[in-house]
């Protein structure tokens, strides 16, 4: 059965990020049973099964694996996912209230209250490790410790937030997972019930997910983005009888410093940023025109490595001599060079030097708002949003060119090959991506005329914005 995409990179790399310990389950319901015959590998039981049986063996043992009604050991399983309707003798209660419910209008009740597919829909159910590509699934069965899939949780709701609301009928849970993701097309998160432990071998620790196909993409895109901010599994424990203030996010810890930055006049901090090559400078310099002071993040990168400053004393210390130049500055070539190879090492070297950028920047915006509190500062930042910073700024302009313009202007300006610029774009977001992020955009591709018209409207925008603050 041929697939409408790739599966594989997406699971691997979600396998790598949440630690998983099984194969994320691809789930598909067929209408005619012949189609199971289309699907490579596909096995059916010379037994019968349960619907969480089959499930574990796919996550476990790897196998693609297929099921029609008759498979089933009861109707239970079959009726969730719309193969089969319910004896009366379930309908009315009495199956419930032999163990699990205290009387059959109890068990009635709870029979009611399992989600199931319109019965008869389907003929047959197939399922399969999804990174080996088996069929497009209609949803994905993942089965992780609460931890992880408080991570997949966060992932989801990263980008167009909603409350999550999960429900668990008790025993038959499976269609808390499975019936209800179908019935709803939303992520359902369940508890797995004593007979998917029983039979299914559910682990003590496990819940299992349901998730529509088409959301796998969503939840990895959240997942790399809080990657990047530090949000990963394992989660490092910060020691729960010690003073865990150093190591709570920024977000909590610096959000006085972030009102410092802001203020409370009708000052107006504004961080431009864009890809490499895409004419940052060339619109910082159409805002200074207008009245706006930069602060380049580049030169301060630059200022505080200078010799003998304490930057620069701190990467000497732990990267040796070998990364000064004859002149003593450092050998910003080499220096990259080794960091590229080694992500500690990059840590360790931003560690020396992002403070005192900081430190630098605060001191630079003082200076400014101190001679005009109703200044707008443009603070040029190429690397921003990879490195989580637009909480600082009332506003973000990303100064835009498609992605081919930026591997031309870069070959033209480097004078490197096409390859080379492609490796380079490749380390920083692409620049399609960024967009979302930003409240102005000036688009760069054509003529200086065009691009200083774009900035003049903005800088209007900016002096009606700075009109509507209350300041102080």
């Amino acid at each position: 059965m041929k697939t409408n995409r790739d599966w594989e990179k997406l699971v691997r790399r979600m396998e790598l990020l949440m630690r998983l310990k099984s194969f994320p389950v691809a789930f598909k319901l067929m209408e005619k049973k012949e189609a199971l015959s289309e699907i490579p590998f596909m096995r059916q039981m010379t037994h019968k099964v349960t619907l969480c049986q089959l499930i574990t063996i796919v996550r476990t043992f790897d196998w693609t694996v297929g099921a029609v009604a008759g498979d089933f050991i009861s109707p239970m399983c079959p009726s969730i996912v719309g193969l089969t309707d319910l004896p009366e003798v379930f309908k009315d209660g009495t199956f419930r209230s032999i163990v699990w419910a205290k009387t059959r209008k109890d068990g009635q009740k709870y029979e009611n209250s399992i989600p199931r597919l319109p019965a008869g829909r389907y003929q047959a159910v197939a399922l399969a490790p999804l990174v080996y590509n088996p069929f497009d699934p209609d949803i994905v069965l993942i089965y992780a410790n609460p931890a992880q899939m408080m991570l997949l949780i966060n992932s989801l709701q990263f980008e167009d937030y909603q409350v999550m609301e999960f429900y668990c009928v008790g025993e038959s849970s499976c269609s808390d997972a499975i019936a209800r993701c179908y019935l709803t097309q939303k992520p359902s998160l369940s508890i797995p019930c004593y007979g998917e432990r029983r039979y299914g071998h559910a682990q003590d620790e496990e819940l299992v997910m349901a998730l529509p196909a088409g959301m796998m993409d969503k939840a990895l895109k959240g997942m790399e983005a809080l990657y990047k901010r530090g949000i990963r599994y394992p989660i490092s424990y910060a020691g729960a009888e010690l003073d865990v203030t150093q190591a709570f996010p920024m977000s909590y810890s610096g959000m006085k410093q972030i009102e410092e930055i802001r203020g409370k006049d009708n000052r107006i901090l504004l961080g431009v940023t864009g890809g490499i090559a895409s004419g940052k400078t060339t619109v910082a310099r159409m805002l200074k025109d207008l009245g706006a002071p930069i602060i380049d993040f580049d030169l301060l990168s630059r200022l505080v490595v200078e010799p003998e400053k304490a930057a620069w004393k701190e990467i000497v210390a732990f990267f040796g001599e070998q990364v000064l130049l004859d002149n003593r500055t450092l050998d910003r070539k080499k220096l990259s060079e080794i960091v590229f190879r080694d992500p500690e090492k990059r840590k360790k070297l931003e560690s020396f030097i992002h403070p005192r950028i900081h430190d630098e920047f605060t001191r630079q915006f003082k200076e400014f708002t101190t001679k005009d509190p109703n200044v707008i500062i443009q603070v040029i930042v190429p690397l921003l949003l990879e490195a989580n910073l637009q909480h600082l700024f009332h506003k973000i302009l990303l100064v835009y060119i498609p992605e081919e313009m930026q591997v031309e202007r870069l070959m033209e300006r480097d004078q490197i090959s096409r390859e080379m610029a492609a490796n380079i774009l490749k380390a920083q977001w692409p620049i399609e991506g960024k967009k979302e992020y930003a409240d102005f955009i000036v688009d760069n591709s054509g003529s200086l005329g065009e691009t200083k018209k774009q900035v003049e409207e903005i800088w209007k925008n900016l002096i009606a914005l700075q009109k509507e603050k209350p300041g102080e």
